[in-house]
């Protein structure tokens, strides 16, 4: 009974997945264009430089917004990834792993910050 209760919502996860994959393209994109415009800003030196990458953000952020559906296509794929590792009996953890590597800026800044608020 279990498995075949992994089956059908691992199905009708997958088949909402597909259907969002027109927003999800949408979305990428979107996050492209604010990376973009964010990396570029804080590169250039130009006035008009500034001004064009801000646009730029704004665009993609003006198109993010208007992807919104593509959460739930995420929220789908996520779905499918925990119910295949619970299908082959693994274990599904979101804690930091013991992979990230010591020489990590944001786990350095993690440990710093925890010594600062202690």
């Amino acid at each position: 009974m279990k498995k075949f209760f992994f089956l059908v919502v691992g199905a009708i996860a997958a088949i909402v997945a597909l259907s969002m994959l027109g927003p999800l393209v949408g979305f990428g994109f979107s996050a492209l264009l604010v990376y973009l415009g964010m990396h570029y800003y804080v590169k250039t030196n130009s006035k008009f430089g500034k001004v064009f990458w801000v646009a730029l953000g704004l665009i993609g952020i003006f198109t993010a917004i208007s992807n919104i559906p593509a959460l739930v296509g995420l929220a789908a794929i996520f779905t499918v990834y925990v119910l295949y590792k619970k299908w082959n009996n693994e274990e599904v953890s979101f804690s930091k792993s013991k992979a990230i590597k010591e020489d990590d800026p944001f786990t350095n800044f993690e440990m710093e910050w925890a010594k600062l608020t202690k």
